[in-house]
């Protein structure tokens, strides 16, 4: 049997629909692993003794490990499963500090649904914030998407 898409195509989303995350803590483990994964060992992320010097105090997350979490709490959704067709534009402003144990979540607003030239797909403007356990935003950004229309074929 083929592969059937679970998530929503296009027409199923609505503007002004707002989507939480589940909630996800940010480990030692995760900075470490990121760090080896991107080659990014600024201190600010792998140095306890040179984060003290910072502003932070302690070392924090990448802003970038942040965004990717991000993104895996999105799919968690599983809104996207199968229906997207291509991810064409991210920004992110990050907003504030996510520390060795901070729990995030990530709140999504469709801004904006657009049509297209191509009877097949649409384009979704997500606003997107990541919140830790306080409720803090700690990074804010958009996501333009390429959903496909139509029935959920693979």
């Amino acid at each position: 049997m083929p592969y059937q898409p679970k998530g929503r195509t296009f027409d199923e989303f609505a503007a002004g629909e707002t989507f939480t995350t589940a909630s996800r803590t940010i480990t030692e483990a995760d900075v470490v692993n990121f760090a080896g994964l991107s080659g990014d060992f600024n201190p600010l992320h792998t140095d306890a003794e040179a984060a003290k010097g910072t502003i932070f105090k302690e070392r924090i997350a990448h802003g970038m490990l942040v965004a990717s979490v991000a993104t895996g709490l999105a799919n968690a959704l599983g809104i996207f499963e199968g229906t997207t067709l291509a991810l064409l534009q991210v920004t992110h402003k990050f907003t504030g500090p996510v520390k060795f144990g901070d729990t995030v979540h990530m709140e999504m607003v469709v801004a904006e649904k657009k049509e297209t030239a191509k009877p097949d797909r649409g384009i979704l403007i997500l606003k997107n914030v990541v919140r830790n356990q306080a409720g803090a935003s700690v990074l804010e950004g958009e996501w333009t998407v390429m959903m496909r229309r139509g029935a959920k074929t693979a």
